[in-house]
């Protein structure tokens, strides 16, 4: 009995884990894509909030992710940081571009 009972709440572990990194990529993506939306408008310092939004739910979903899903959201993180990096500096355009492709492995780490 106590071996099925550790064998249940191995798993039940094992899948909460799965389904936070689904949700903190999820909510990773929405920012991102928010950041993108803002610096195509111009406006950077949304732009910067948003990103620094999809960071830290980038790297909370690349904790729990393996394989090639982590090396995109890694990637991600990158991107978010230059996105991050340029808007504070005022590269709209930069910043903009590079949450564009932190959008892209992001989405290509749900694949």
């Amino acid at each position: 009995m106590k071996k099925l009972a550790f064998v249940c709440a191995s798993l039940l572990l094992l899948l909460s884990t799965s389904v936070f990194a689904q949700g903190d990529s999820k909510s990773a993506l929405e920012h991102a894509n928010a950041a993108v939306t803002h610096g195509k408008a111009g406006h950077t310092p949304v732009l910067v909030e948003h990103a620094k939004a999809a960071l830290e739910d980038t790297l909370a979903a690349s904790i729990a992710a393996k394989g090639v899903s982590k090396n995109h959201l890694d990637a991600g993180a990158k991107e978010l940081q230059e996105a991050i990096d340029h808007g504070t500096m005022g590269h709209v355009g930069q910043a903009t571009a590079h949450a564009e492709a932190a959008v892209e492995h992001i989405k290509a780490s749900s694949k």
